[in-house]
């Protein structure tokens, strides 16, 4: 439900169709509209061997933006436990996207880096969802969307707050 369709139904209640929304309500609206499409969006795994998840794309986005990263801080970055985490990497490896390897200042510590394959599947995937990312923010200044940002950044560092 955008803001438009909501204003006739979370205010009809406290003072007719014509009410605006308060903006806070509003924002927990929408927020919880987009938490609920992403969370459909990551239900949605492929049934077919040759086809990544969207939750497998998601580590290998937040594998893109370092050299390598431990197990652990890969799916804290992807929002992942650190047991589906590593299930998902025991496929990503078989195909050829992902290396592991032991940390040689803790052999514990296993890290995580792209294959040249990986870093070219995540270049391809990037490019196909640019354009589409492009045109759902289309119309939004950049003061808007540098706005936006620092509101989901404060909602996230709320959330971990009440997580502890």
């Amino acid at each position: 439900m955008n803001i438009a369709e909501n204003r006739g139904s979370a205010a009809a209640g406290l003072a007719g169709p014509a009410a605006a929304p308060v903006p806070l309500e509003q924002l927990g609206v929408s927020f919880k509209a987009a938490m609920a499409a992403v969370r459909r969006l990551r239900g949605r795994e492929t049934h077919h061997p040759e086809e990544l998840s969207y939750a497998q794309y998601g580590l290998l986005f937040s594998l893109s933006g370092s050299e390598q990263m431990s197990a652990r801080d890969l799916a804290d970055a992807a929002a992942l436990t650190p047991a589906t985490a590593t299930q998902m990497l025991d496929g990503l490896e078989a195909a050829g996207l992902v290396r592991r390897t032991r940390s040689a200042g803790d052999k514990r510590v296993v890290l995580i880096s792209l294959t040249d394959r990986g870093a070219e599947t995540v270049s391809r995937r990037r490019a196909e969802f640019e354009a589409s990312w492009r045109a759902a923010l289309t119309g939004f200044s950049d003061e808007q969307l540098l706005t936006a940002a620092l509101v989901l950044e404060r909602l996230a560092g709320h959330f971990d707050a009440l997580a502890g």
